[in-house]
């Protein structure tokens, strides 16, 4: 495995494109809010994909609510790759967050590429992360010094190999046995010592999803920095995840930002 390097200042990098005028945090979670709350009203009684949307959708609400009745927002962050999972589940986090009363400009969120990843895909996840508001921690080499990047990103030199671990011990998102991924939590965690608690995209059918809790809550993993993970699309199957896609046809305001419709089916691809 690499080893680490010192991590560099943080830097400010404008959005691509003219994007700089994208709606404040609150506007934007508020907007999700009634989009989803929408959706959930809704009568799918024909269409039984978006009624298991709608069922797990409100499942997804009902872990991140609870995770934000535990834990304070200072305490939570977002394991974030762009992929679809990860999406969703920002969206729905997103939405819970229009009322509450200690809103940041920016959410914390880390982002642990592949070492080969798909240009497209690094795009498509530093853009969103910038739409999104979140404040990225990108823990890749190859990243750190990235002249796509689209939010104030704080960088450190991780370079993990594969994506045949998840955060903690199970599933996706790291080297093999974990070793890159552990250590970019652990200097993730260092550098952020109020985060106790990382908000993840493992679905069941994910390598090691099946020993996680349904209720949405494990503790790392011996050997791994301890921190608990909240995993609220653990029980969306993959037909799901897509037909959020779906959403578009009913929503005259989707839940994603225009720019995002045509690059969705990139996200989640991975590395080369």
């Amino acid at each position: 495995m690499t080893e680490t390097a010192t991590p560099s200042p943080s830097t400010d990098r404008p959005l691509p494109n003219g994007d700089s005028a994208s709606p404040s945090l609150r506007s934007l979670c508020t907007s999700l809010h009634q989009e989803i709350t929408a959706f959930l009203q809704e009568d799918f009684s024909t269409e039984t994909t978006l009624q298991a949307v709608q069922e797990q959708t409100r499942k997804s609400l009902t872990i991140i609510q609870a995770a934000l009745d535990r834990y304070p927002l200072r305490a939570l962050s977002l394991s974030y790759n762009g992929g679809k999972d990860c999406l969703v589940l920002l969206i729905l986090y997103l939405s819970l967050l229009s009322t509450h009363p200690d809103l940041p400009d920016r959410l914390p969120a880390i982002y642990i590429p592949p070492s080969h990843p798909f240009a497209s895909v690094t795009k498509f996840t530093l853009r969103s992360a910038a739409r999104y508001h979140l404040n990225l921690d990108i823990y890749s080499e190859e990243l750190s010094s990235s002249s796509t990047s689209t939010t104030t990103i704080p960088t450190t030199s991780v370079t993990s190999k594969g994506q045949d671990e998840t955060a903690g011990g199970g599933g996706r998102g790291g080297g093999k046995g974990g070793g890159g991924m552990k250590e970019a939590f652990t200097q993730y965690l260092s550098r952020n010592p109020d985060v106790s608690a990382i908000f993840v995209g493992t679905r069941r059918t994910d390598p090691h999803g099946g020993k996680l809790s349904p209720e949405g809550f494990d503790m790392t993993d011996r050997g791994w920095p301890r921190f608990m993970r909240v995993h609220p699309v653990i029980e969306w199957h993959y037909r799901e995840i897509w037909a959020v896609r779906l959403l578009v046809s009913f929503f005259p305001k989707p839940p994603f930002p225009s720019f995002l419709l045509p690059s969705i089916a990139d996200a989640g691809l991975g590395g080369k």
